[in-house]
């Protein structure tokens, strides 16, 4: 993620899409909101989805892709005063629905066959 960040920022920058952009345009809110998606948003995110990833099943872990928007949301409804209307709660009802159903579904057991090789291997 960081070598990513570096080069994107080298390839803007060679791209020259900083022309005109000064930093103290810039609101300190907006410092602080950059360095808040820094932190939270991606160190300690992706630390604890590879903690995780480890600890549950990969089904259960890719949940997150679909309850990560409806915090978004959230935070935006309560810290950003923006508004919600019918279609977002009800799409925000279904994806937590689909994620209680992914989450509490008990999982399939699978039986391995062994190949032809292998029972010759365990018959030998």
């Amino acid at each position: 993620m960081l070598a990513g960040g570096v080069l994107l920022t080298l390839t803007a920058a060679l791209l020259g899409e900083f022309r005109g952009f000064t930093y103290k345009a810039v609101s300190r809110e907006t410092w602080l909101a950059l360095a808040y998606l820094i932190v939270a948003g991606s160190i300690v995110g992706f630390t604890a989805y590879v903690w995780l990833i480890h600890h549950e099943s990969p089904t259960r872990v890719g949940t997150y892709a679909y309850v990560n928007p409806v915090v978004a949301l959230l935070v935006g409804y309560f810290l950003g005063g923006e508004a919600i209307g019918p279609r977002t709660i009800v799409g925000t009802l279904l994806v937590l629905v689909s994620v209680v159903v992914i989450t509490t579904m008990p999982g399939k057991r699978v039986e391995l066959k062994p190949s032809a090789k292998e029972a010759k291997l365990v018959e030998s």
